[in-house]
């Protein structure tokens, strides 16, 4: 027997929370702007070791 879904889990929910306050953020930084926001950090290139990132 399947347990019915219950929705998603605290921790589901600040999750995207967090994520949907990081791209709010971003598209209010760069407002107004032609390039599309990306939530994500790339990882660093070759070029980019001097560069000190924030964890």
């Amino acid at each position: 027997m399947t347990k019915p879904h219950t929705g998603p889990s605290p921790d589901e929910i600040k999750e995207k929370q967090d994520l949907d306050d990081a791209l709010e953020e971003g598209l209010e930084e760069t407002f107004p702007g032609s390039d599309p926001v990306n939530v994500t950090q790339p990882a660093p290139s070759r070029e980019d070791g001097h560069v000190k990132r924030k964890a």
